[in-house]
């Protein structure tokens, strides 16, 4: 049963391309489901208030209306949380809130059904500014996911005072929103009192017992699937109100119900990246040594739930000092509640230290890769846990050789100005507990667990995975996923997805080869968490920008990233996940930003017209390489998470290279050609 060719570290294809090149993957909405109707939203035009009165007359009165759903015929949900708390109140607290649900024989009936929905709305004062200086800015229990709220070591007072080169500058970034190709969406079917979800979602075993919390089931009557997910990026980290009026609609009509949510709607209702104001304050000797680190964070979240973005906790362990300090204040405002983003709290909070750290390089006189290596630890200066594998300096090295680095000078061709940027990345390497069951199949094999594959080649990955344990090829091991009845399973986040899922899936196929039996099952949960080492993925990137004096015009003309992510399962699909992080990144940088207006209390720019995200045109030939590295500590493949790394420092090195070309220093994003020009 044995071949002689490892499937991990080898560069196949997709296992799933078939499928959806062809057009024969299912996603959320596309399920066939035998007589469904579907729902179309209504939302609040208020950002603050309450619902009068609805009248409903003209749209039960429309052709092929069959109910609408409101807080005046929904159930009571004593057990709903939060956003998931739909229809079971008056209140509204903020625009674009949902306040009913139109149901419909079809999709065309129940649109304009909601259009004939009269909303009676009661408006009151709104607050939905994040300031630095605002009077109900309060401090968290903790920050996402447990991380403490404040830490302190030394005297960071003291120790500033005395240094011979400081930086004390504040850093924005605004609301940012997760865009995948596949909008939220659900189907509801209810059978005999249990529940059946197909749902947009990055993890289907989490969701099942989130669901049946909101709706006061057993997490027996729900059953969650997601074979195929058009990405996420965190939005689809956790069930979105959708689902629970996907399932309170299929309830009220007796029939299975399709939900899904429009573009213009996800700005609203499925999540997005809180603004941060940043303050950073470094203190260094005249050798560029850090002698003291202090960084501040202030964020929003709504007055329903609370989301605290973990922003300065890479602060806490990237570079040595002995006098430190970080903080996270937050503040309630009446807007939605932010959520997860790709790399949420490293990648913002990297933006304003790599900048900073930035800053530092040039008040020292010394170059910035040099900087970052002077002030580099040698045990995680938060726990004094050594690290597992730390190659960031062996990144910053061969990344600076790659791109030219040592020879930099600002120059100009006729209008451009070009300048370089560097900064480092960063993301913690964990595991979660999660199930597996392998059986075989004539010579063949069937592997199920709950996993997610979110668009990152997390079937693919895991077949390798599975394919090495058993000893046999690929092409023997077929892999089922994405159903909640297969067990517990990590969601597809936190960059845990491969390494949770990865170890069951081996210890499960270890177990049937060593049983030589037809059938084996693995739950880490048993196994002991690695906590005796700090695990943390590295890499550095490397950007070539291009400013137009005349125009503002700011272009991305070269970047590389070099990362140390342990064990690489498959080169071509974790290449995708690099280019994919550093092309948020530079849409970070560059172009993305909610526009909020005051007046109404909603981002006015919610659709892909005025809400930029990269496209071929903003984005150059990436160039991505990776150490050769194997770290055994957090799991059996050796591997760390790649999906969220990516992003993490490419936002401040995009800002540092435009620095570097203008001699403008900019702390505020997205860098705008007005910015430039004023």
């Amino acid at each position: 049963m044995s071949v002689t060719t490892r499937a991990i570290g080898s560069a196949i294809d997709r296992v799933d391309g078939p499928e959806k090149v062809t057009g024969r993957a299912r996603y959320a909405f596309e399920h066939a489901v035998e007589g469904a109707a579907y729902a179309v939203l209504v939302q609040s035009t208020v950002a603050k208030g309450r619902v009068r009165a609805i009248d409903t007359s003209g749209a039960l009165a429309h052709p092929g209306v069959l109910a609408v759903l409101s807080h005046e015929n929904a159930p009571r949900l004593p057990k709903a949380e939060g956003e998931l708390a739909v229809f079971q109140s008056r209140d509204v607290a903020y625009r674009g809130q949902i306040v009913a649900a139109v149901v419909a024989e079809t999709l065309e009936a129940a649109q304009e059904g909601a259009a004939l929905v009269r909303l009676d709305l009661e408006s009151v004062r709104h607050d939905v500014e994040l300031r630095r200086d605002h009077p109900r800015l309060y401090k968290p229990e903790e920050v996402n996911p447990a991380f403490d709220t404040d830490t302190s070591q030394g005297d960071f007072d003291a120790a500033f005072a005395a240094a011979a080169i400081t930086v004390d500058e504040t850093y924005e970034t605004p609301w940012e929103h997760n865009n995948p190709m596949e909008p939220h969406a659900s189907i509801a079917i209810w059978s005999a009192g249990n529940l059946t979800i197909y749902d947009a979602s990055q993890g289907v075993f989490p969701a099942r017992g989130t669901i049946a919390k909101a709706l006061g089931l057993e997490p027996t009557q729900v059953r969650v699937l997601a074979p195929h997910v058009g990405g996420g990026f965190g939005s689809k980290g956790t069930p979105r109100p959708q689902v629970i009026v996907a399932a309170l609609a299929a309830q009220l009509v007796d029939r299975p119900v399709k939900l899904a949510v429009t573009r213009q709607q996800m700005f609203d209702l499925t999540g997005y990246r809180t603004p941060t104001i940043q303050r950073v304050r470094l203190g260094a000797d005249d050798r560029g040594h850090l002698v003291a680190i202090a960084h501040d964070a202030f964020e929003q979240t709504s007055t329903i739930d609370e989301f605290a973005e973990q922003t300065t906790v890479v602060t806490r362990m990237l570079y040595a000092s002995e006098n430190r300090q970080t903080t996270h204040r937050l503040v309630a405002l009446d807007v939605p509640t932010p959520s997860w983003m790709r790399a949420p709290g490293e990648c913002p909070g990297m933006f304003a230290l790599e900048s900073a750290m930035d800053e530092l390089a040039e008040r020292s006189g010394i170059d910035p890769v040099e900087l970052r290596i002077r002030n580099e630890p040698s045990v995680d200066p938060e726990t004094g846990k050594p690290f597992s594998t730390r190659n960031l300096v062996a990144c910053l090295r061969d990344g600076a050789d790659r791109f030219g680095w040592w020879n930099r000078s600002p120059r100009s061709e006729g209008a451009w100005q070009i300048g370089m940027g560097v900064a480092a990345s960063t993301y913690p390497a964990r595991r979660s507990p999660s199930t597996a069951h392998v059986s075989r199949e004539g010579t063949n094999f069937l592997v199920r667990i709950a996993a997610a594959d979110i668009g990152t080649g997390a079937r693919t990955a895991l077949t390798q995975i599975a394919a090495d344990a058993l000893g046999v090829a690929p092409e023997r091991v077929r892999m089922e996923i994405a159903d909640s009845d297969f067990g517990q399973a990590m969601l597809a986040g936190g960059s845990m997805g491969t390494s949770s899922w990865g170890t069951a899936v081996m210890l499960a196929c270890r177990q049937l080869v060593d049983s030589d039996g037809d059938e084996a099952r693995a739950d880490t949960s048993e196994l002991d968490e690695p906590n005796a080492t700090s695990n943390h993925a590295f890499g550095a990137q490397f950007v070539e920008a291009r400013v137009n004096q005349q125009t503002g015009e700011i272009r991305v003309t070269r970047a590389l990233g070099v990362f140390a992510c342990g064990t690489i399962i498959n080169p071509k699909t974790a290449r995708s996940q690099f280019i994919g992080g550093m092309t948020m990144g530079i849409g970070m940088a560059l172009l993305e930003a909610g526009i909020v207006d005051p007046r109404f209390g909603d981002v006015v720019n919610h659709d892909l017209a005025m809400y930029h995200v990269p496209v071929y045109a903003d984005i150059p030939d990436i160039e991505v390489a990776w150490l050769d590295e194997h770290d055994p500590c957090v799991n059996p493949m050796g591997a760390k998470g790649i999906g969220e790394i990516g992003i993490v420092g490419t936002a401040a090195a995009v800002a540092n290279a435009v620095h570097h070309a203008t001699g403008r220093r900019f702390r505020r994003l997205p860098i705008h050609l007005a910015d430039v020009l004023s």
